[in-house]
């Protein structure tokens, strides 16, 4: 089962902070090559295109996002797995990262074996509704933003993971309200003009309708324009505060860029791998529960769940807040239970669960590559594609027969000046196009046509409802040999990271300082 993933391949040195890498950085080509739809039905050659999520529809000065404040266009793409329809926040995992050691004091905490729970202080079964240093978060806010996580997964969500998934949104509009709160008390205000600017922005660029069309959907789906409002001012407010309180304070020097930039060039050539996670902690007394909770989230991601939704739902893992991508990673970085598993993995593949040490593990395979190697599945292919159809009722006998004919001819079109003649001969229909790159094909495809010279033809592949059909390679641009990110982009991946880190700090404080009276 091919699942979907959320992040863009184009990313320049893109890495994950998880639990195995404290510090890993690799690298993309960078020429920033990314999957590319194929396009129109009538004139375009069909094959599998991956959806890419592109960045932030914000136009802002460039500058890292911290884990628990997602880009606004990505958030919505992970949660609709539609092209950015929306912005969504609803299905963030809560991180458990350490104390600062400059704050408050660390003392042990000491539990009895034995534990008695007087009265009935269940926050499973409070309403969810809070109030947050005076500001008031209603169960409509949660509604809103919970009808846009059902109206993702087309309502198909239980009782039980509904219950679970209206606790983290409300978990995440108190992060909002923080967020909102400490911007207002630094004197950043964000602007109502703003603010409909960005909405009108998400409406057009990505839902791909006007903003009068976008807000009947809200409605439709039980949300509202105003929820949605909410959440962008939110996610300003914050990166407007991160601008001017951490980023003026975030230094990386020279020396560590070169280090890098030599590190990476000693890795070229070796293989890298990028890989989800799902990650469920499990304590010693309760591991039996949570494998079987594993077992389940795996199958609901067979029967086509989406993978990055999971992992911000579930994983508790760092690396939720971005849909459990660990980033480019080697297998080393790896424990050695989920390296030998991963080894094995082609992309687009799901395995789990996996006891590791602490809990239970899922990976998906997103992909692989070599470090600072050109990516032969960047190169961008001309191809021509003949096709024949069956009649209604055509019996497996005769369709057999004809598609034999039909790639007898196909082997004697000799290159793409002929192989439209001989169609005609066989009433087989052509269609070209020049700009296909071979990573938009589907996997067994991709390889074949990459093992093509120029005039041959690829095996028949269809059936007999949707038609046989033949891919004859017509030319090849190979993509350039990979340099590598320059100094002026590892500078400011370290500086980005960076932010990111004081970011998650920034708002645990503000976490355990709020006053928040539950409902």
């Amino acid at each position: 089962m091919r699942l979907t993933a959320h992040d863009n391949l184009s990313d320049i040195g893109t890495t994950r902070q998880s639990r195995y890498s404290p510090r890993s950085v690799s690298v993309k080509p960078a020429d920033g090559r990314g999957a590319a739809s194929i396009g129109e039905r009538q004139d375009r050659i069909k094959v599998t295109v991956k959806t890419i999520f592109r960045d932030s529809v914000i136009s802002r000065p460039v500058i890292a996002r911290p884990a628990t404040s997602r880009p606004l266009a990505l958030r919505a793409a992970l949660c609709f797995g539609l092209p950015a329809i929306l912005l969504t926040a609803a299905v963030q995992a809560q991180e458990i990262t350490p104390q600062d050691p400059e704050s408050t004091p660390q003392g042990a905490i000491t539990i009895p074996q034995d534990v008695t729970l007087f009265g009935k202080n269940d926050p499973n079964v409070r309403r969810a509704t809070a109030m947050v240093n005076g500001d008031i978060i209603t169960g409509t806010d949660v509604d809103q933003r919970l009808a846009l996580i059902l109206a993702a997964n087309e309502n198909k969500i239980s009782d039980e993971e509904k219950a679970q998934l209206r606790m983290q949104v409300l978990r995440n509009l108190i992060d909002e309200t923080l967020q909102i709160q400490e911007a207002k008390a630094a004197e950043i205000e964000i602007d109502d003009a703003e603010i409909e600017q960005t909405y009108t922005r998400v409406a057009q660029q990505n839902f791909k309708q006007n903003v009068s069309a976008m807000d009947a959907y809200l409605t439709r789906i039980g949300s509202s324009s105003a929820s949605l409002k909410r959440q962008i001012r939110g996610e300003l407010a914050w990166q407007r505060l991160l601008r001017r309180n951490v980023q003026p304070f975030i230094n990386v020097s020279d020396e560590e860029v070169k280090e890098l930039l030599e590190r990476l060039r000693a890795a070229k050539g070796t293989d890298e791998y990028r890989i989800g996670e799902i990650y469920l902690a499990a304590a010693p007394d309760a591991k039996q529960q949570v494998a079987e909770n594993a077992r389940r989230i795996v199958e609901q991601l067979r029967q086509g769940g989406s993978f990055v939704a999971y992992a911000r739902q579930y994983s508790q893992a760092s690396t939720a807040a971005v849909g459990g991508d660990l980033g480019w990673i080697r297998l080393a970085q790896l424990p050695a239970e989920l390296g030998t598993v991963a080894r094995d993995l082609q992309s687009g593949q799901l395995y789990g669960p996996v006891e590791v040490p602490g809990g239970y593990s899922i990976i998906y395979m997103i992909d692989k590559r070599q470090v600072l190697t050109a990516d032969p599945r960047d190169a961008v292919l001309a191809l021509k594609q003949v096709s024949i159809t069956f009649a209604p009722g055509t019996t497996p006998a005769v369709a057999q027969k004809r598609a034999t004919e039909f790639a007898q001819a196909m082997h004697s079109a000799q290159g793409c000046g002929g192989v439209d003649a001989v169609a005609a001969t066989v009433g087989a229909q052509v269609v070209a196009n020049d700009q296909v790159r071979a990573r938009d094909l589907p996997g067994p495809l991709q390889d074949a046509i990459l093992a093509l010279s120029i005039g041959e033809t690829s095996p028949p592949f269809g059936s007999i409802s949707e038609g046989v059909r033949v891919l004859m390679l017509c030319g090849r641009d190979d993509p350039a040999a990979a340099d590598g990110p320059s100094f002026d982009q590892l500078m400011a991946q370290l500086e980005d990271d960076r932010v990111n880190k004081r970011a998650q700090m920034y708002l645990r404080d503000l976490r355990r300082d709020a006053i928040i009276d539950y409902n």
